[in-house]
C-alpha cells in the first residue's frame, strides 16, 4: 500500500516525486505558449487525481477492516512486491537527480 501510495502522490504530481516534475514542466510550456485552458485542464486533471486515489489511500490506511472482508488476505509474494518497490523508489530517485534519465535516455538515441 506505501507503494501505492506513492505513485498516486506521483501521478498527482506532489513534489518530492518524479510526476511533479513532468507537471511542472507541462505548467510552465502551458504557461509559456499562452494556452491557459490546458494550464486549466492540467490542474484540473491533477485535483480530480487527488478525488479518486486519496479515498483509496485513506481507506488502506486509516479504516478498520469489517468482519469477514480480510479473511484470507495474505500478504502479496516477494516477487511482486519488489518490483513495485522499486518503481517507488525511482520516482523519488527521479525527483532529486532528473539527470541520470536523461543521461541513460539521451545514451539510447546515441550520438
Amino acid at each position: 500500500y506505501l507503494a501505492f501510495f506513492v505513485g498516486s502522490l506521483s501521478i498527482i504530481g506532489m513534489p518530492p516525486l518524479g510526476g511533479f516534475i513532468s507537471k511542472w514542466n507541462l505548467a510552465i510550456g502551458a504557461i509559456d505558449g499562452g494556452q491557459m485552458v490546458l494550464l486549466l485542464v492540467l490542474l484540473a486533471s491533477s485535483m480530480l487525481n487527488a478525488l479518486y486515489f486519496f479515498p483509496i489511500v485513506y481507506r488502506g490506511f486509516f479504516l478498520p477492516a469489517v468482519d469477514g472482508e480480510v479473511e484470507g488476505v495474505q500478504e502479496a509474494p516477494i516477487f511482486c512486491l519488489v518490483p513495485l518497490s522499486i518503481t517507488a523508489i525511482c520516482s523519488l530517485i527521479l525527483f532529486f537527480w532528473p539527470s541520470i534519465f536523461l543521461r541513460l535516455a539521451q545514451m539510447a538515441l546515441g550520438p
